[in-house]
C-alpha cells in the first residue's frame, strides 16, 4: 500500500504527463537548499530582521546615501551568493522543461540559480528582476553588474550613473517598485491558459504574484503547492507537498 507522499507524486507526475500547459511559479523556499535563506520562514532574513525588509524599500534606497553604500559594499563583499549551485530542485525543472512540459517558469527569486540550472531564459519571466545586472533609476541604462562592482572595489563607495549621473541599484523589484508591466502580463496570460500550476516554495503571499494561482485556477487549472508552510492557497490545492522540494520534485519529474 503505498503512502500518501507516493500518491501525491504519482498523481503530480500524471498530471504533468497529462497537462498541455503548465506553469511553474518558484519562490526563496527552491534555492534554501542552496544556502541561500528566504525571507518570511522561520529562520527567514526578514523574520530575524524587519528592518532590513524597510531597507528594502525603493523609497528608502533612493533617500538614504548610506543605505546604498552598505548595499553596494555587502554585494562586493559577497552578498550575491555568486558561490551558490543550483540544488536537486533547481536541476528538476531545468529536466522538466528538456522533457517538454514546461510552458512557463515564473521565478520571484533574484539568484540565477535556474539559469545556472539550464532553464532557457526564452521560458522563464524573472518577475523580480535578477542580480546580474544594474539599472540606472534616472535614465534606464543596464548592463552587467560586475561594472559598477568594480567601481566600488576601485573606492567609490555609491558609483552614479556614467550617462547620467543618476542612483545605481541591482535590476530588482524593490519593495515599492513596480514590476514590468510586460513581465506580469506575460505570467498572467501563462496563468490563464495552463491546465497545471505548480507553485514550489512560494508563501504565495507577496502581491501582485500571488493572484497568479487564482487566475490559474479560475480558468479551470489544477494547483499543486509544493512549500515546507501553509499558503493562503492551501484550501484550494489539488495537491499539497511539504517534503522537501530537492528530495521530491526529482521523484515526480522522474516518473514524467
Amino acid at each position: 500500500m503505498e503512502t500518501a507522499l507516493e500518491t501525491a507524486v504519482r498523481e503530480v507526475a500524471d498530471w504533468l504527463r497529462e497537462s498541455r500547459s503548465t506553469v511553474v511559479l518558484t519562490g526563496a523556499g527552491i534555492s534554501t537548499e542552496s544556502g541561500i535563506p528566504d525571507f518570511r520562514g522561520p529562520n527567514g532574513l526578514w523574520t530575524k530582521n524587519p528592518g532590513a525588509e524597510k531597507a528594502a524599500t525603493l523609497q528608502t534606497y533612493l533617500a538614504d546615501r548610506e543605505v546604498r553604500v552598505r548595499a553596494w559594499r555587502g554585494r562586493v563583499e559577497g552578498g550575491l551568493w555568486t558561490d551558490a549551485e543550483p540544488n536537486a530542485g533547481h536541476l528538476a525543472l531545468a529536466e522538466l522543461e528538456q522533457k517538454g512540459k514546461l510552458d512557463l517558469l515564473i521565478t520571484q527569486n533574484i539568484d540565477s540559480l535556474h539559469l545556472k540550472a539550464g532553464n532557457s531564459l526564452e521560458r522563464m519571466v524573472e518577475i523580480h528582476g535578477n542580480l546580474r545586472e544594474f539599472v540606472c533609476m534616472g535614465c534606464g541604462e543596464r548592463g552587467p553588474i560586475e561594472r559598477v562592482l568594480e567601481r566600488v572595489r576601485a573606492g567609490e563607495d555609491d558609483p552614479p550613473c556614467r550617462r547620467c549621473g543618476g542612483i545605481l541599484k541591482s535590476a530588482t523589484i524593490s519593495f515599492g517598485q513596480n514590476l514590468v508591466a510586460e513581465d506580469y502580463a506575460r505570467s498572467e496570460r501563462a496563468a490563464a491558459r495552463c491546465e497545471l500550476f505548480l507553485a514550489i516554495g512560494t508563501s504565495l503571499t507577496v502581491y501582485p504574484v500571488a493572484y497568479l494561482p487564482e487566475v490559474a485556477l479560475r480558468n479551470g487549472a489544477r494547483l499543486v503547492i509544493i512549500n515546507a508552510q501553509e499558503t493562503p492557497y492551501d484550501g484550494l490545492a489539488h495537491a499539497i507537498i511539504r517534503e522537501p522540494i530537492g528530495q521530491v520534485l526529482p521523484r515526480i519529474v522522474a516518473a514524467v
